[in-house]
């Protein structure tokens, strides 16, 4: 059912264009599955690079890049071109995040702090170019309160699909007897693969409308200033924050929990997360109903205190038993993926809202804050659990002997950061007031200016 209340809303895209659209995808999120859990293991067990020196590359990275993403933003909503605002952003990110994985995922013992610090700020600039154009190119296709539903759980199944993907590799070379190393080495020559593949299709198949612009004049600093202070997109940006500090924090040192805690070994810890994969998979199209039939907000707020009540069983399995563990990761995983599709689309019907206001296109500077909040998060969970674990006397080197306390120090740290923060990314969902009907309203105000504007 169309909430928006408008006639003359864009037809939605087929299931097959909306497929295409989705696995444009699959390469950026893999790439930050990698980043984000098997990358900084791999450097500190296989090539020796030591825990603090990863987790400060991490928030370096992530400091120098603070200005990247406003930056792109602008500069993407004041593109235009023959194929569109964002289509050539997709096909300018692809060969980056080419070059990048092929740096750190074939990297040899022995490399230095800026080698990783350099190929790092490479590949997460390819992540800001492809994590703004995507969801604003999509944003574009889908105008209805409910089309955005649809369209973000498209791409929430596209992005958990690049995480199975990616993860099935080193679950194949343990299956094969490969090492660690030759698993990840997998990881990179996939994405140099993959990537060129499906964004060139999407690129080439799906098309993308451009909004036309009320005002032609430059925007005063204060259009800028409300994108920083605008109650609803505040309230968004903070979730944003919460929403992935939490999971972020719980898989930054999740290979260290599975191994050292649950004691399974590397296999045993990549089928758990295919598991919690696999729950995304299943509750990406159900999220999205229910989006549909509760609205964005309530759909979030659900799926946050049912992702922290699912945590809290995670030491209730036997230690060692695969299958006992099978139900919290699934769990976790068929609400987790709710997280990101509901803030994003809530996200592009607020967009709609700042350009009836403004007068000019603001979604991918809105898009690229909302992402530097993320980014600035995911990065802190890195750079915070790393040295903290190795102040607390946690070492994650293959053999190492850890006391018992290092082992329970590892353990608290494991639940707290993912329960805590995601109950309070639910929390900035309370009281919000961009209803289906009243984003119905924004949209037949912004169809008609539209077309006194195509009539001028």
């Amino acid at each position: 059912m169309d909430h928006s209340g408008n006639s003359a809303a864009q037809a939605r895209l087929s299931l097959r264009a909306s497929a295409l659209f989705a696995a444009a995808g699959a390469p950026m999120s893999a790439l930050g599955f990698a980043l984000s859990i098997y990358l900084p293991p791999h450097l500190s067990r296989n090539l020796g690079v030591p825990l603090a020196v990863v987790g400060g590359s991490w928030v370096l990275v992530r400091l120098l890049d603070v200005m990247v993403d406003p930056i792109l933003g602008l500069l993407m909503d004041r593109t235009r071109t023959r194929i569109g605002r964002y289509r050539p952003w997709m096909v300018a990110g692809a060969p980056v995040l080419m070059a990048s994985a092929y740096a750190l995922f074939m990297a040899k013992v022995g490399i230095s702090q800026a080698y990783l610090v350099g190929w790092l700020l490479m590949a997460y600039l390819a992540s800001s170019i492809l994590q703004l154009a995507h969801p604003a190119w999509g944003a574009t296709l889908a105008r209805s309160y409910d089309d955005r539903s649809r369209i973000f759980g498209f791409l929430s199944l596209g992005a958990v699909a690049g995480s199975v993907g990616i993860l099935l590799l080193p679950v194949a070379t343990s299956a094969l007897h490969g090492s660690e190393s030759q698993g990840i080495a997998a990881m990179g020559w996939s994405l140099i693969g993959l990537t060129p593949l499906l964004i060139g299709r999407a690129v080439w198949r799906v098309g993308e409308p451009v909004n036309p612009e009320a005002k032609p004049a430059p925007a005063p600093i204060a259009d800028y200033l409300a994108l920083l202070t605008k109650p609803d997109l505040v309230r968004l940006y903070l979730a944003q924050i919460s929403l992935t500090l939490g999971p972020q924090w719980m898989t930054a040192i999740y290979l260290f929990f599975a191994r050292d805690v649950m004691q399974f070994n590397a296999g045993q810890a990549s089928i758990l997360l295919l598991v919690y994969l696999l729950g995304g998979l299943a509750g990406a199209p159900l999220l999205t109903r229910l989006a549909m039939r509760i609205g964005k907000h309530r759909a979030l707020m659900l799926a946050t205190v049912a992702f922290s009540a699912g945590i809290c069983t995670v030491f209730l399995p036997p230690k060692g038993v695969l299958l006992g563990s099978v139900p919290v990761m699934a769990w976790c995983g068929f609400m987790g993926v709710g997280f990101e599709m509901c803030i994003r689309a809530m996200l592009a019907d607020v967009c709609d809202q700042v350009r009836l206001e403004q007068g000019k296109e603001r979604l991918s500077l809105i898009f690229a804050l909302n992402t530097l909040s993320g980014k600035l998060a995911a990065a802190f969970a890195i750079g915070l659990t790393y040295p903290l674990l190795q102040a607390l006397g946690y070492n994650p080197v293959a053999g190492a002997v850890n006391t018992p306390e290092a082992i329970r120090v590892l353990s608290i740290t494991f639940l707290a950061g993912p329960f805590v923060f995601v109950l309070l990314g639910g929390a900035c969902m309370i009281g919000w007031r961009m209803t289906a009907a009243r984003h119905g309203e924004i949209r037949a105000a912004l169809v008609r200016r539209d077309a006194e504007l195509a009539d001028d």
